[in-house]
């Protein structure tokens, strides 16, 4: 009989962000299918009960919680005593655990100290014939694979946007405390303050609805025989700033900038999409100026609704890669759109 553990950390105003009730989900899901196989939720915080009752009605044998200002903010030392000892009162033999970059920098260390493993980037799990399987992808997302373990305990990182959010009823959950001693030499380190780009100067929106991609066409000679890079960033930025949208780039693009060309002065490398970069989870995605070949498409692969603007009718987008798309010019279209999007 398997004891599942959701491992999850509260949020600066002490709530649980959507990545914690996306494994919430895969979590109740994998209880359900495993027919009887206890669930636990296991809460690090400042404060965690406000984060408690937000899930109270998810169905939980029991809440368990590590709180006190010691664990407010990541940090390797306390955030592992914490998971290390959640894990043990809940007598734990899957833990599942979304892949923030607090959980992320921790479970390995944490399975290590318990002879357990870890594995990261699932995408899915599943219970068949009373046993654990999950999902993950390799190179670059382009081979799935479907993997179980004997070892015990096993740590599940989840892949935020892999899975739907859980949505139940609030309520007042029962909260046991679990005793962590910190060691001063735990305490080590602070986290002195935060900084972070202002809200317009932020490209990169993982939770955005849409993904806005860019190509290197943005930067070509145009039908006037001259580039127009200063013209491409407006159009580019204002859209993001109209939309609210994330932005992608393909890498010709990127690497531009070491090739002594124009560039699109707000992209960086992480803004990168595909088979060298990352591979969002956005409900729909724009690319512009793009030729959609296999090698940055591949980054297109959880993207729910596909679009396309190209000036080539035979590009990669237009065999099977996009939903819709449009033969025409970005730099028009786009304009065109933020015109309409202004508007309103």
């Amino acid at each position: 009989m398997e004891n599942i553990l959701l491992l999850v950390h509260t949020e600066a105003d002490g709530s649980l962000a959507k990545s914690a009730l996306e494994s919430l989900q895969a979590a109740q899901a994998l209880a359900g299918g495993l027919g009887g196989a206890g669930l636990s939720v296991g809460i690090v915080g400042e404060k965690i009960q406000d984060a408690a009752n937000q899930i109270a009605g998810c169905g939980a044998a029991k809440f368990l919680g590590v709180e006190g200002a010691e664990f407010a903010q990541p940090r390797y030392a306390s955030d592992a005593a914490a998971a290390e000892a959640l894990c043990k009162a809940a007598q734990a033999t899957v833990v599942i655990a979304p892949a923030t970059s607090r959980w992320t920098r921790v479970l390995a260390g944490v399975a290590a100290r318990l002879n357990g493993r870890v594995e990261t980037h699932v995408t899915g799990l599943r219970a068949e014939n009373c046993a654990v399987s999950v999902t993950r992808w390799y190179y670059r997302q382009r081979m799935e694979a479907v993997l179980s373990r004997a070892q015990r305990p096993w740590f599940l990182l989840v892949d935020p946007g892999s899975q739907p959010a859980w949505e139940g009823a609030a309520g007042t959950a029962t909260v046991e405390p679990v005793a962590v001693s910190l060691p001063e030499s735990s305490k080590r380190t602070t986290v002195t303050g935060l900084r972070a780009p202002s809200a317009d100067a932020q490209t990169i929106r993982p939770d955005a609805d849409l993904l806005f991609v860019t190509g290197a066409g943005w930067t070509k000679k145009q039908a006037d025989g001259q580039t127009h890079v200063p013209e491409a960033e407006k159009i580019i930025f204002d859209f993001l700033k109209l939309t609210r949208a994330s932005l992608g780039s393909s890498k010709s693009l990127v690497d531009l900038g070491g090739e002594g060309q124009a560039v699109i002065s707000f992209l960086t490398h992480l803004n990168q999409i595909g088979q060298t970069g990352s591979t969002p989870r956005h409900p729909k995605g724009l690319s512009t100026c793009c030729h959609g070949e296999e090698p940055h498409a591949v980054g297109w692969r959880f993207i729910k609704e596909r679009r396309a603007i190209s000036l080539d009718a035979n590009c990669g987008w237009a065999r099977g890669k996009a939903d819709v798309l449009y033969v025409a010019d970005a730099f028009a279209v786009m304009a065109k759109v933020n015109e309409l999007v202004a508007a309103k």
